[in-house]
C-alpha cells in the first residue's frame, strides 16, 4: 500500500465474535460434579464408620472436588456472556478468574485438611476397623471417578488429535480452564484413592495406624501438586497468554492467504477467554486507494477473521511501507 492513509487504531472499535458455546465443557463439568458428590457422601460415611486417616483424607478431597464444580460451572456460564460496551473484548477472562478460585479452594481445602489430618493421625493415632466397608466405597469411587475421567479425558483426546498435539500435553497449555481442572482433579482422584487403599490395607494387616497416616499425607501432597499447576496456569491467562507457536502460524498464513493483503508486518495474537483469542495485524493491503475505500477493505478484513473459530476480535491497520514482513 503506499501513500493511502487509513484510520488511527485508536480510532477503530475492535471487532468482536461472539463467544463460542462451550457445551461439550460443560457437560464435563456436570458429570464430574455428580460423580464428586455421590463419592463424597460414599467416602464421608465410610471415614464415619472405619476411623480411617486416608478414607477421611479422601472425604475432604471428593467434598473439595464437588465444591470446585461448582466454580467451574460458573466460571463456564459467566465466561460465555457476549461483549458489552463496558466490556468490549467480552467476559472469557472471568473463566480464569473462578476457576482460579477452585484451584486455589483444592489447596486449600483439599490439601490442607488431608496433610493436617495427616499429622495429627501421626501424632495422636486412633483404631480403625470395618475394613470391608472402606474397600466398598473405595471401588464404588473409583468406578465414579474414572467415569468422570474418562468423559475428561475424550474431551482432551479429541481437541488434542484436531490441533496435533499430545494428551497430557493439550491439557496443560489449552485454553479451556474447566477442561483442564476436571481432568487434573479426576487423574488426582485416581491417584488418591490407589494411596487410600493402600494405606488402609497396610492398616489392616500391620495394625499401625502409621501407614493410613502417611497415605493421608501423601494424597495432600498430590492435591498440593495438582493446585499449584492449576494455579500458575490460570495466572498466566489472566496476566495475557501468547497464542501457541502453531496456532501462531495458522493465523499467519490464513492472513497471508486473503486476497487483499500483500504482506504481513505485524501481528499479535493473546487469549481473551477459552477457545478466544484477540487478534491484531498490520498489513500491506495490494493496491492504492483512498482513505474510505481502505477504511471498508480493513472493516471487512475484520469481519471475515472474526467468522473464523477461536478468534473472539480482530483490528486490522495499515503498515507503512518501510516496516518489514513476517518472516
Amino acid at each position: 500500500m503506499a501513500d493511502a492513509t487509513p484510520p488511527q487504531p485508536e480510532s477503530r472499535n475492535p471487532r468482536v465474535a461472539q463467544p463460542e458455546d462451550g457445551g461439550e465443557s460443560t457437560v464435563t463439568v456436570v458429570v464430574a460434579f455428580v460423580a464428586n458428590a455421590l463419592v463424597a457422601v460414599a467416602k464421608t460415611a465410610a471415614a464415619t464408620i472405619t476411623g480411617s486417616a486416608s478414607m477421611l483424607a479422601e472425604a475432604v478431597h471428593s467434598w473439595a472436588d464437588t465444591g470446585n464444580e461448582v466454580f467451574l460451572l460458573v466460571a463456564d456460564r459467566r465466561s460465555r456472556r457476549p461483549a458489552d460496551a463496558a466490556h468490549p473484548l467480552g467476559f472469557g477472562r472471568e473463566a480464569y478468574v473462578w476457576s482460579m478460585f477452585a484451584a486455589i479452594g483444592l489447596f486449600a481445602v483439599g490439601a490442607g485438611v488431608s496433610i493436617t489430618h495427616g499429622v495429627q493421625e501421626l501424632v495422636h493415632p486412633e483404631p480403625a476397623g470395618s475394613y470391608g466397608v472402606a474397600y466398598v466405597v473405595l471401588a464404588v469411587a473409583f468406578v465414579l471417578e474414572g467415569v468422570s475421567f474418562l468423559r475428561a479425558r475424550r474431551q482432551a483426546r479429541d481437541e488434542a488429535r484436531a490441533a496435533d498435539r499430545d494428551t497430557l500435553h493439550h491439557v496443560l497449555v489449552t485454553s479451556d480452564p474447566t477442561l483442564r481442572a476436571v481432568y487434573a482433579e479426576d487423574a488426582a482422584a485416581l491417584v488418591g484413592l490407589v494411596v487410600a487403599f493402600g494405606g488402609v490395607l497396610a492398616h489392616q494387616l500391620t495394625g499401625s495406624p502409621v501407614p493410613d497416616a502417611i497415605g493421608s499425607i501423601v494424597v495432600g501432597v498430590v492435591l498440593a501438586v495438582v493446585s499449584v499447576v492449576l494455579i500458575d496456569r490460570n495466572r498466566r491467562f489472566l496476566v495475557g497468554e501468547a497464542a501457541m507457536p502453531g496456532t501462531r502460524a495458522a493465523v499467519l498464513q490464513g492472513i497471508r492467504d486473503m486476497p487483499e493483503v500483500d504482506r504481513v508486518t505485524y501481528l499479535r495474537l493473546e487469549y481473551v477467554g477459552p477457545r478466544a483469542l484477540y487478534l491484531v495485524a498490520s498489513v500491506d493491503l495490494r493496491g492504492d486507494e483512498s482513505e474510505t475505500s481502505v477504511a471498508r477493505r480493513l472493516d471487512d478484513l475484520e469481519r471475515r477473521a472474526t467468522a473464523v473459530p477461536f478468534i473472539a476480535g480482530a483490528v486490522f491497520t495499515v503498515s507503512a511501507p518501510e516496516e518489514p514482513s513476517i518472516s
